[in-house]
């Protein structure tokens, strides 16, 4: 299982670094899926967060600057990474969001993530 969890998030990863985020959610999250920004309330449902993304792609993102992965582990069915994601957003910011990424994997799929941001 762990080494199944390694290939994906490898995969994953690349998608992001490439900035497609669409893809690796639709690749990646289970039907069941249920998303969590730091302690607010938890995205539930595969399309509902597809959706969602496909809302800030269109309505806020201006430019894709660079989704860096620095630390990974895996343990059983949960795995945990931190990155950097860096983007310009339409109202001229830019967005530098440090991570850490905890992930909880059902069927090859992330089933429960959460996402703690500095």
């Amino acid at each position: 299982m762990e080494k199944e969890i390694e290939r994906h998030l490898k995969h994953i990863h690349e998608l992001l670094a490439e900035g497609k985020f669409i893809l690796a959610m639709e690749t990646y999250l289970h039907d069941d899926v249920e998303l969590r920004e730091a302690n607010g309330e938890p995205k539930v449902g595969k399309k509902f967060n597809v959706d969602f993304e496909h809302d800030f792609i269109n309505n806020q993102l201006e430019e894709f600057i660079r989704y860096d992965v620095k630390d990974i582990a895996v343990q059983g069915n949960t795995s945990f990474y931190t990155a950097e994601m860096e983007l310009k957003l339409k109202d001229g910011s830019t967005m530098l969001s440090e991570q850490a990424v905890a992930t909880q994997w059902k069927d090859g799929k992330i089933y429960r993530e959460r996402y703690y941001h500095a």
